[in-house]
């Protein structure tokens, strides 16, 4: 049965303990004339997975530039943890579609880049770096340069470098855009292994319903510009998930329905 963020909310925070970490609030952006995110009010909760979806080209990305403070909202405010968010403050690490690994470091040194920057003790760097490439299948490829690694392989290095930091919020914005359904599914399944190994917030933007079923607790689904929230809908499925499942189907096609028809 499909449940509704409006109405289950307080009852899933109060079963299962978990405040609020990003507060967004009558936020609104413009560039010039044109309106972009209209007045869009929400909650996200510790240790939730949450993706947004919505029709391509509606704002997605321009939320999460406007929660890291790459844009300024035109209006309203995004908090975390209860104050504005500034990424100087809070500890968020960020995803992009594009693989960015350092070419001219070492996989393990790649995951070890954003820990010495921090100035974080070298014992607990070693340990964090191992633990990662263990969680991520890399100790292989522990002294390889980027440029030796195929895409995924590649990829992987650069979620493990943002598990790495421990952050509170994870950004995602559609990480696995361009690699096959294969493999693509292999990640996902990577990143909930570590979502829940190490309790890190996660925000994954993504237009592949699909994939937003797969990985989400909840999704949160954005129309057509100027974005508002069309709706908020919990996604009640056990995990691991069953792509081929009737319920599973039921919940891409009702999303897929609500970003059809808007």
């Amino acid at each position: 049965m499909m449940r509704h963020a409006e109405t289950e909310a307080a009852v899933a925070d109060e079963k299962n303990g978990r405040p609020v970490k990003i507060s967004v609030r009558n936020l609104t952006k413009r560039f010039g004339d044109l309106l972009v995110l209209d007045d869009l009010t929400f909650n996200i909760h510790a240790n939730e997975f949450v993706c947004v979806v919505g029709p391509t080209g509606c704002g997605k990305t321009t939320f999460l530039n406007c929660l890291t403070r790459i844009y300024e909202p035109t209006s309203g405010d995004l908090l975390i943890d209860n104050a504005s968010a500034d990424p100087q403050k809070h500890n968020i690490s960020f995803v992009f579609q594009e693989p960015s690994a350092f070419p001219w470091l070492t996989v393990e040194e790649n995951l070890a880049y954003g820990l010495k920057i921090k100035r974080v003790a070298k014992g607990e760097i070693e340990r964090r770096v191992n633990q990662i490439l263990d969680l991520m299948g890399l100790q292989q490829f522990r002294k390889s340069y980027p440029g030796e690694l195929s895409v995924s392989i590649e990829q992987r290095v650069i979620i493990g470098r943002s598990f790495a930091m421990r952050p509170d919020l994870l950004l995602m914005d559609e990480p696995y855009g361009q690699m096959d359904v294969k493999v693509r599914f292999y990640l996902e399944d990577e990143v909930i292994r570590l979502w829940k190994e190490l309790g890190s917030t996660i925000v994954f933007i993504t237009h592949n319903i699909e994939e937003a079923v797969y990985l989400a607790e909840r999704v949160i689904i954005l129309s057509n510009k100027p974005a508002c929230i069309k709706e908020e809908l919990v996604l009640d499925l056990p995990r691991p998930r069953n792509i081929a499942g009737s319920e599973f189907i039921q919940y891409r096609k009702y999303i897929t329905d609500k970003i059809k028809w808007w």
